[in-house]
């Protein structure tokens, strides 16, 4: 008896061990991805039906409540004010029009999300559930309720992860973004308005649509399906039902659709959802440049081609680029073999690789191709002199005037203390230093790729310089540049 007792005790010590074990390791998620591509030479069908009823069971309610504090003015709705973009998920929450003002309001808010796995894991946006003290989650078959965990969010590119305890839930199938093709027809499925199980059809219209000032990593697929409020976190699903992008937002100047939509990649918002379940924050690569795009008089300088890429204007310190080699002027062209049209692209698919991964670069530099291997790492948390008479840069620079950079300006401008260069005061509108983009508060780091480190030594390189054609390197707000100035006869 003793002995069974013990043995007791001993097998809940080794459960309850088990148990903590378990506790430490990451959660675990299977979810199905269809790689194949589609088979575009088929009839289209009279009816979509079949893809809807294999698609829209996965596609839920998601609702959020928050606490604001009280409207500063009666009816003010913020950002749903903006004429440009629009995110699409409704805010039926009333403002109160009459009595005290409470210090604060309940603001209910809807949008959609997706099932991706049969035990309850669903994406949406990340600006869905942003503030949210409680978020609930409506299944579309039945209508049945739960509360929903945020696992994870990433606002940068406005990816969110939910958990629901459910199990054997409709689930939809991953496609491969990276197959679609403009023209592909595509449904897309969402709670426009809180019209719950809403289908509508488009066709791909644009592909890497980025530069929207949206997110800080902008890779959309662009579509004319019609996608109005509600729809933020729902599914973009090819003819097959699989998922290939999550709607995220609208193009629109009256607030509701007019046919020009955008969705998350499904590819890149996977890697994101991975990696908030498994890791708890989205770790990306660091490669360690500042970058810029080839404009064609830089390509024709560096001697790049016309096949684009992005052109490297500072390589930071003991950065994996910095180990590997990486030079001002060189031009990336190619990651692991995919191809680099510009900055955007190049920041992205750096963006999308885990630190700790080996990668390949092609570049051209000064004309001749090289490649280069290296580790990217993570990127570093702390990226998130004498006064002197403005001096003018002489004629090779007509219309610029600048100076030393002084303590106050330093600071003012949060210069780092090794920043070395000469400070524009003043550009002269008409000038092709104007022309070229070059304006006050501009540092000239360069000038045809010599180091300017004052405005007299601004002024004696200008003195060296033969031709019309200057090449600058400029520091401005935590950002280096190049810039190709042309100069000629003063315009009139």
């Amino acid at each position: 008896m003793i002995w069974a007792t013990v043995l007791s005790v001993a097998a809940i010590t080794w459960a309850a061990s088990r148990d903590k074990e378990a506790d430490r390791q990451p959660p675990k998620m299977s979810v199905q991805v269809d790689t194949q591509p589609l088979e575009r030479q088929l009839t289209p069908s009279v009816s979509f039906a079949p893809v809807v009823k294999k698609a829209k069971s996965a596609v839920v309610n998601v609702f959020t409540t928050k606490t604001l504090p009280a409207a500063p003015q009666w009816g003010s709705r913020g950002f749903f004010d903006d004429p440009m973009f629009r995110r699409f998920f409704e805010n039926p929450g009333d403002p109160m029009p009459w009595g005290r003002r409470p210090s604060s309001r309940q603001v209910r808010s809807l949008g959609s999300g997706v099932i991706v796995t049969a035990d309850g894991y669903i994406l949406t946006n990340d600006h869905v559930v942003d503030g949210a003290d409680e978020v609930k989650v409506a299944l579309g078959q039945n209508g049945k309720e739960y509360i929903a965990k945020v696992v994870g969010r990433d606002g940068r590119t406005d990816v969110a992860v939910l958990k629901i305890d459910a199990d054997n839930l409709p689930h939809l199938v991953l496609g491969d973004s990276d197959q679609v093709e403009v023209g592909d027809l595509a449904l897309a499925i969402g709670n426009p308005f809180g019209l719950s199980q809403t289908v509508t059809l488009g066709i791909v219209s644009a592909l890497g649509r980025n530069r929207m000032g949206i997110e800080d990593y902008e890779d959309f697929i662009q579509v004319d399906a019609a996608i109005n409020p509600g729809n933020s976190g729902g599914a973009l699903v090819d003819l097959e039902g699989r998922l290939i992008g999550i709607n995220t937002a609208i193009l629109s100047r009256s607030g509701g659709n007019q046919g020009i939509g955008f969705a998350i990649p499904i590819n890149l918002a996977r890697q994101v959802m991975e990696s908030l379940i498994t890791n708890g924050k989205v770790a990306r690569g660091f490669l360690g440049v500042g970058i810029q795009d080839l404009t064609p008089e830089l390509a024709s300088e560096f001697k790049a081609g016309e096949g684009g890429g992005a052109l490297v204007t500072e390589v930071m310190p003991q950065s994996p680029a910095a180990k590997a080699g990486l030079q001002n002027g060189d031009v990336i062209v190619q990651i692991d073999g995919k191809p680099v049209s510009d900055s955007v692209r190049l920041r992205l698919l750096v963006g999308q690789t885990a630190p700790g991964t080996q990668i390949t670069l092609k570049l051209v530099r000064q004309g001749k191709e090289k490649t280069v291997s290296l580790t990217l790492e993570e990127i570093p948390a702390d990226l998130q002199t004498a006064q002197s008479d403005g001096r003018p840069a002489q004629d090779v620079l007509r219309g610029v005037v600048a100076s030393d950079l002084t303590p106050a300006q330093r600071a003012q401008m949060r210069a780092p203390a090794n920043l070395a260069g000469a400070v524009v005061t003043e550009v002269d509108p008409d000038s092709g230093a104007a022309r070229a983009g070059i304006r006050e508060g501009d540092v000239i780091l360069e000038i045809n790729r010599q180091p300017v480190r004052s405005a007299s030594e601004l002024e004696e390189a200008c003195k060296q310089v033969k031709g019309e054609r200057i090449l600058l390197r400029i520091w401005n707000r935590g950002m280096t540049r190049f810039v190709m100035v042309v100069e000629g006869p003063e315009q009139k």
